[in-house]
């Protein structure tokens, strides 16, 4: 196993340089690492195919495109981001200037999830990068192709003291996390994000946690049922549901179940015709252990449409269970699978209540034409971000800034949030020798007193 912490010191020693803090250096980065995937585009298809059975299309619509997107918006706004930004000087400070200065916070560490192994490694090594910063990438061992093949792209292309991608495991990962690094970047489940969280207080370490929860999804009356569902099924069964920001469970108007229901199954028989086994449009269940775990969620009594299951294949089909209560065991944790659980309400305060029982969720979704309920659930809820009258696009937005709350996670990124969340934002007054003012300094009278309370 590689030395981290030596690898580490050669980072600090690289960045102490002042080589990262040039932005015409940080741009040749990023558009190096465009150009390598660009050129590898067919090596990084297999891969994914071979972890998760996602299909070129699939992977290039979620994965490549989107890292593309972020780079070349990166690339754009680079000089801007890195600017001084000038903000107003109060009065007790004047003639003066004040201002922000945006720098590297150092050496970053990046740990990346599974489901979505190519987005979820590069989009936080990009911002890492664009702030100015040196970076350690550890992908997860869960999807270990795609582990393997961003190791030999990055480390053969770039210099170990700038970007090194460190593979491994649990043993692996727990050395790196206790290492002294100045940003920590976490993206998996919230009982990895408390160990993390945990090791990087130890070193004062500031963190990034992009976690997860059981994000809702509201349906009203009003909305229009064939297009939401239509929308639903995509969003919820996209990487079979493993997905951070997947619908996890639908809260409905019992008046339109029925209709609503019928209009699901719908779409799932016109797009996923599948037989026990994986095709173009559909992938498995990254391993045996999540398997079983989701396959154990489903019970035959419940399941109104689905619910088969090919463990060979690590195959579970899209699946829609009814009748379910909010103290269900599928109720009480992130289901991050092909099953969607179906709770109906009658008035809205009671679902809004049910929901707020539960962790701050990373995402919300609301299908509904009435203003009023909108304006409802998005003052009364919290959570990370969402979309109304769609799911999961809101990821699509790269000017807005993605992340959770609470349980569901601890800051942002995306554009000019992640490169701000690797960033240090140093405060400056800068004055000139004009003059100086006797109301600070001593002796402390009553008359000083009353001209400073006229002046605030």
């Amino acid at each position: 196993m590689l030395d981290y912490k030596n690898l580490l010191i050669s980072q600090k020693e690289f960045f102490n340089t002042n080589a990262t803090k040039d932005i015409s250096f940080r741009i040749k980065q990023l558009k190096h690492l465009k150009t390598i995937l660009r050129n590898n585009e067919k090596e990084l298809f297999e891969a994914i195919y071979t972890d998760l059975g996602k299909s070129a299309f699939e992977c290039a619509v979620t994965e490549l495109y989107p890292i593309e997107s972020e780079i070349n918006k990166t690339i754009k706004n680079i000089k801007k981001w890195s600017r001084k930004r000038k903000v107003r000087t109060d009065i007790a400070n004047f003639p003066a200037k004040s201002y922000i200065i945006p720098e590297p916070l150092g050496c970053s560490l990046v740990i990346s999830a599974w489901n979505y192994p190519y987005h979820l490694s590069l989009l936080p090594a990009i911002a890492a990068i664009a702030a100015g910063n040196t970076v350690i990438l550890k992908p997860s061992e869960l999807s270990p192709k795609t582990s393997s093949i961003i190791a030999k792209l990055i480390n053969h292309e770039f210099s170990e003291e700038f970007f090194y991608v460190a593979e491994g495991g649990v043993e692996e990962t727990t050395e790196l996390i206790h290492l002294k690094f100045d940003k920590i970047f976490y993206t998996g489940n919230s009982k990895v994000g408390r160990i993390v969280a945990l090791a990087a207080a130890n070193n004062l370490c500031p963190i990034t946690l992009e976690l997860g929860g059981k994000s809702p999804v509201f349906i009203d009356d009003s909305c229009n049922i064939k297009m939401s569902a239509q929308r639903l099924v995509w969003a919820k069964f996209l990487n079979a549901g493993q997905t951070c920001i997947a619908p996890d469970y639908v809260i409905i108007n019992e008046r339109i179940e029925k209709e609503f229901l019928e209009e699901l199954k719908k779409n799932i028989d016109k797009y996923y015709k599948l037989n026990l086994d994986i095709n173009e449009n559909y992938t498995k269940i990254i391993n045996e252990r999540h398997f079983n775990r989701i396959s154990n969620l489903i019970k035959e009594k419940e399941i109104f449409y689905g619910g088969k299951t090919n463990k060979k294949n690590l195959f579970i089909s899209p699946t829609i269970i009814k009748d379910v209560d909010w103290h269900d065991n599928i109720m009480q944790e992130e289901i991050f699978g092909p099953i969607l659980p179906i709770i109906t309400y009658k008035e809205i305060d009671e679902a809004i209540k049910n929901v707020k029982k539960k962790d701050k969720p990373l995402s919300l979704y609301i299908f509904s034409k009435d203003k009023e309920i909108i304006r409802k659930i998005l003052k009364e809820i919290s959570f990370g971000g969402g979309c109304i009258n769609d799911a999961v696009m809101q990821l699509s937005n790269n000017k807005l800034p993605f992340g959770g709350v609470g349980k569901s996670g601890i800051g942002k990124y995306h554009g000019v949030y992640g490169f701000n969340e690797f960033s240090n934002l140093k405060s400056i007054v800068h004055k000139k020798f004009l003059f100086e003012t006797s109301l600070k300094y001593f002796p402390y009278n009553n008359k000083k007193l009353s001209i400073l309370k006229k002046l605030i």
